[in-house]
């Protein structure tokens, strides 16, 4: 028999990670086969493998010969990943899948090896250890080659790894698959006894990339259609049956080394949601459409004026911050909540009313949305005027982004009202733009960042392409010039000059802010210098595909939370524009 040795197994930089999910949940795949995370039952849960973070925990699939090269890919429009390993005399694949249709209480992680050429010799290392590794797998047992046990609350059942010997409460195996042949793995994780029979592998995959043919359109229309439909499966991957999307599925990693930026991001935050949701409409596929807009509103029903930035995926309060007292992520600390739970972001109310006009555009707008929508409006009108934390989530401040968001908003779904209330719609929001030019107008004539802060944000560029203004005003087109030669380096775009440092020693390029270039650039005329920005942004990414919120583009590396799926909303929403001919302006 095989047998692996245990050992700790260190992060690796995010570009070599793959993330597999249902919606529900997501776990990150290591190029040595290994599980490094995975929070289960739901997103917001306990983590069942943290090694990501220096917790415990251990599901690794690795080839048992020492020398291998790694690779792998999705399987096109899916999040279905399969790692490829090169080694002396064999070539081996290991398809990997969270299982779908998705049930919130059971995780269900298929792994199926495959010997490509020549026998395929892996080893196996199995240990889930619930609650960032507080507790170890206890009442382990085998049954007609089926492992069940337990960690902490979870009940653990792994099927096909039935010789596999147990040492320290830790499962070993190694097994041979000869050329052409297969071998599933299937680890199940409940927070409920199993009161049914062990998942059939076959049965399992066959439904699972059935769902996900399903689920994701062609996007053939667009100017990327394979990355867009990989986008669109992150987006669908991330949202679950609540209608919620959340963030990013990690928590912890850092944004910049040392530097206490890094978040716990594994939750919905209502703007992002928006910015999926718009992405989508630009597509002309609906059902993740559908789901913001169910998120949305019922949220906005229940807490009116008194929206939060973020909520759990079941519509709760995100928790306050706490550290695991883990080593976390080389360069950051290992903390769950948000501090965001006790935040005001004007900007919200703006881009909720921005996805109800969108939905209104394609008839996807019921009578509910419609009071949720008119809840938006009344909470702009009461509230419009005070300082808020603003779009980064920094200290209160009377944000030009977020006022002019709020504009934009309200004419947007003036356009979808009856003419009085539209009438009124449009008055506030005139009102709302006067106002900010009055106090946040640069001398130069571009927008600037508050009434205190004369600096440009590439946020601001957000504001004209949704229509708080036109595209042709003045003030937009100083904006972009400003944002193009401030805050961009290298096709890049930067946030904001965060001080007297370089752009890129205070933190990386913001994958949205370059894709919100592209975006505004071609809605400006600038159609081949819209491509320009659209493919170095698309190429900021891992290996498996995936972006996180920002890029170092010194060292050409991935920071802050994996993966980020506003970066993921903005590449498909830009895809989709860029296919158009932009109306062009007059200069």
């Amino acid at each position: 028999m095989l047998v692996a040795s245990q050992t700790p197994q260190s992060p690796h930089v995010l570009r070599e990670y793959a993330m597999i999910s249902d919606g529900e949940r997501a776990a990150l795949i290591g190029p040595h086969g290994d599980v490094a995370w995975m929070c289960a039952p739901r997103w917001d849960s306990a983590a069942a493998f943290s090694s990501l973070i220096g917790g415990g925990g251990s599901f690794a699939v690795t080839p048992a010969s020492g020398r291998y090269v790694w690779g792998g890919s999705y399987q096109d429009g899916t999040l279905i990943w399969t790692s490829r390993w090169v080694t002396t005399n064999a070539i081996i694949e290991c398809q990997e899948a969270l299982a779908q249709p998705a049930d919130p209480h059971r995780a269900v992680l298929l792994r199926r090896v495959r010997a490509v050429s020549g026998p395929a010799l892996m080893t196996v290392v199995f240990e889930v250890a619930a609650e960032f590794g507080q507790h170890n797998m206890t009442r382990l047992k085998c049954a007609d080659n089926v492992w069940t046990g337990r960690s902490g609350p979870l009940y653990v059942r792994l099927s096909g790894a039935g010789d596999a010997s147990v040492q320290d409460g830790v499962l070993h195996l190694g097994f041979e698959v000869a050329a052409g042949g297969v071998h599933d793995l299937v680890l199940e994780l409940a927070d409920q006894p199993f009161h049914v029979a062990p998942v059939d592998a076959d049965a399992a995959w066959a439904e699972t990339e059935s769902s996900w043919h399903d689920a994701v359109p062609s996007l053939l229309t667009t100017i990327a259609p394979d990355d867009a439909r990989q986008s669109y499966a992150v987006l669908r991957g991330m949202t679950g049956t609540s209608g919620a999307m959340v963030a990013a599925a990690t928590l912890g990693l850092p944004e910049r080394a040392q530097e206490k930026r890094n978040y716990d991001y594994r939750y919905a935050w209502i703007r992002d949601q928006c910015y999926a949701g718009q992405a989508i409409a630009a597509c002309g596929d609906y059902s993740l459409l559908d789901d913001s807009v169910r998120f949305i509103t019922g949220r906005l029903l229940e807490d009116g004026p008194g929206l939060k930035p973020a909520y759990t995926v079941s519509g709760g309060r995100v928790p306050d911050e706490t550290d695991l007292k883990l080593p976390g992520y080389p360069g950051g600390s290992a903390k769950v909540g948000n501090w965001v739970n006790e935040q005001f972001q004007l900007d919200a109310f703006g881009e909720t009313l921005l996805l109800f006009a969108a939905a209104a555009t394609h008839d996807h707008l019921d009578l509910e949305n419609w009071r949720a929508a008119e809840v938006a409006v009344q909470s702009v009108t009461d509230r419009w005027q005070e300082p808020d934390a603003g779009i980064w989530e920094l200290n209160n401040d009377s944000w030009a982004h977020s006022r002019l968001t709020c504009a934009a908003g309200l004419r947007a779904m003036a356009v979808h009202a009856p003419p009085a209330q539209g009438g009124s719609w449009t008055s506030l929001a005139d009102t709302i733009v006067a106002s900010t030019a009055a106090d946040c107008l640069h001398p130069s004539g571009r927008w600037q960042r508050s009434p205190s802060d004369a600096r440009v944000d590439a946020a601001l560029l957000l504001p004209t392409l949704r229509g708080a203004v036109p595209a042709a005003d003045p003030r937009s087109l100083a904006t972009v010039d400003a944002v193009r030669s401030e805050l961009s380096r290298d096709g890049y775009v930067y946030r904001f000059s965060q001080d007297a440092r370089s752009l890129n020693q205070a933190e990386g390029a913001f994958l949205l802010c370059g894709f919100d270039m592209a975006m505004a650039v071609h809605q400006q005329g600038h159609e081949v210098e819209a491509m320009r920005w659209f493919e170095r942004n698309r190429a900021a990414c891992a290996t498996t595909g995936l972006f996180t919120e920002e890029y170092d583009v010194e060292q050409r590396q991935l920071r802050g939370n994996f993966p980020q799926a506003f970066v993921h909303a903005a590449m498909l929403e830009s895809a989709s524009r860029l296919a158009t001919p932009p109306n062009r302006i007059q200069s």
